[in-house]
């Protein structure tokens, strides 16, 4: 299912910072728990007051809506972590580049790089390559998705390696969900689904 984000405002006075005083952590906690309650929020969220007001806090510093924030915001390990779709998405969505992401692959789609344009110069991200998935053990991990889906996985992770480049004030310092389930073997929660199939498909250039 495809996906986006709305464009990053820059009039951030209507956004609700939940730790700014008293007042604001009092009106963000009616905000969350009216979230917190609903039954369309994740299940990390359902419930768990404190999950969704940092959720609120997240999406007061990143300027988006706070429930696509919070359908993309993953908590595995005891550690939030975003998807590399989404990353992708803020990047597109702060328009700091003249284009969107884009992808280019080899032509044996083996090895693949992020890249946007900046006037006529190419900024490009570090290339991933199944060499490379094969090394670090991401193809060993049970379930692994670099074994089903190659060229989906190399978009995903040369969009991370971009974003961490170039904007790493949009990641906040997290980590994708695919790298820390491919750096990590036991997922302690991951209570939203993590079917690719939903994920935001930005791009692709041959």
């Amino acid at each position: 299912m495809m996906e986006t984000l709305p464009t990053q405002q820059n009039n951030t006075q209507s956004q609700l910072t939940p730790f700014a005083d008293v007042q604001s952590f009092e009106s963000a906690q009616r905000m969350a728990k009216a979230l917190a309650t609903s039954d369309l929020v994740p299940k990390q969220f359902s419930g768990n007051l404190g999950n969704t007001l940092l959720a609120l806090e997240m999406s007061n510093r990143l300027n988006m809506p706070v429930f696509s924030v919070m359908q993309n915001l993953y908590v595995i390990h005891g550690k939030p972590s975003f998807s590399a779709s989404f990353m992708i998405a803020l990047v597109n969505a702060s328009k700091r580049f003249d284009t969107p992401l884009l992808f280019e692959y080899n032509e044996e789609r083996t090895s693949c790089y992020a890249y946007a344009m900046q006037g006529e110069n190419k900024i490009k991200g570090s290339t991933v390559t199944m060499q490379m998935a094969q090394q670090e053990g991401w193809l060993s991990k049970n379930g692994s998705k670099w074994k089903t889906m190659p060229e989906l996985m190399l978009m995903y992770r040369a969009g991370t390696f971009f974003a961490r480049a170039y904007v790493p004030d949009l990641l906040m310092g997290m980590k994708s969900q695919e790298e820390v389930l491919d750096i990590e073997a036991e997922v302690v929660d991951d209570s939203s689904s993590s079917d690719l199939d939903d994920m935001i498909l930005p791009p692709v250039e041959d």
